[in-house]
């Protein structure tokens, strides 16, 4: 098989935001990464593709993610070097909300104080890099500090990192659940690498339409990191899963679009506690009456 490797010249925040949303779909890429190049001190995007890439693909993501094109530069590649190793080497670990997420190919030991998350690249979203994971992190953290949940869900899991940090700060067990089967399975297999397998249940689900969620339900902690019109869509089913006093932390959600989550959250009973920033991306707290 013929491999090309598509590259192209960003912002850390533009190449990080891509990066997660071709991870997100399992039929664009081997794998995506983004590195800072030590020499120009420019942050690069690459992502390795069976060939020929697919250029047109990639333009698209870049219109919806970045609200624009980009030049990508095609190269063919060598498909005997591990290119999934090679991914990794661009990621540095993350600390968020107490939390220190890491790769497996990161040898210092995890810093002291703090509660280490090991997430890989693959293909589901979420590598604890992009500002939705981080601003969900330290939501947790905040959370975490007035409030002893029972029952958590993590809606639209992703690759677990939210779900495994739960379970790892609190001993809780997590429902995560996400409408691909490659997302479920790759959290099962990170909640196994991270040592809470017995505490992680992976379910697909589209949205809310679970038989598995409703059984469980109400629930005290609430946690989607997905996008700004999914979110307003489930807020009435939120609420009716939520119960009352429950935080839900909600993020995937432009600086521009919060507004609208708010107010459909605040029509649904939950109204807004806490708004964090970071970049453009806005996570927020809210509270169920």
């Amino acid at each position: 098989m013929t491999v090309d490797q598509v590259s192209v010249a960003l912002t850390k925040d533009q190449a990080y935001a891509l990066v997660d949303a071709v991870m997100e779909r399992e039929d664009l890429a081997f794998t995506a990464s983004a590195h800072e190049d030590v020499e120009t001190g420019e942050w690069v995007f690459e992502a390795t593709v069976e060939s020929p890439a697919n250029v047109e693909a990639f333009n698209t993501l870049a219109r919806e993610v970045l609200g624009g094109e980009v030049d990508f530069v095609i190269e063919a590649i060598d498909p005997e070097i591990n290119w999934v190793a090679k991914s990794l080497e661009g990621m540095q670990p993350v600390t968020a909300g107490g939390f220190y997420i890491y790769g497996s190919h990161e040898t210092a030991p995890v810093p002291e104080g703090l509660i280490g998350l090991r997430i890989d690249a693959a293909q589901a979203f979420g590598t604890g890099h992009h500002e939705t994971t981080t601003g969900c992190l330290e939501a947790i953290d905040r959370v975490l500090e007035r409030a002893k949940p029972v029952n958590v869900i993590d809606i639209g899991t992703g690759t677990g990192v939210l779900a495994i940090a739960i379970a790892k700060k609190t001993g809780l067990k997590v429902l995560a659940t996400d409408i691909d089967p490659i997302a479920v399975t790759t959290t099962v297999e990170n909640a196994r690498d991270n040592d809470v397998a017995e505490l992680i249940e992976g379910v697909v689900a589209e949205g809310l339409d679970s038989d598995v969620i409703t059984a469980k339900a109400p629930y005290d902690l609430i946690l989607a990191n997905i996008l700004a019109g999914p979110l307003v869509g489930l807020a009435p089913g939120m609420s009716r899963i939520a119960q009352p006093g429950a935080s839900i932390i909600l993020s995937g959600i432009l600086e521009t679009q919060a507004q609208a989550v708010v107010a459909a959250y605040a029509e649904n009973g939950m109204p807004l506690l806490q708004r964090l920033q970071r970049k453009e991306w806005t996570t927020l707290i809210l509270h169920k009456l």
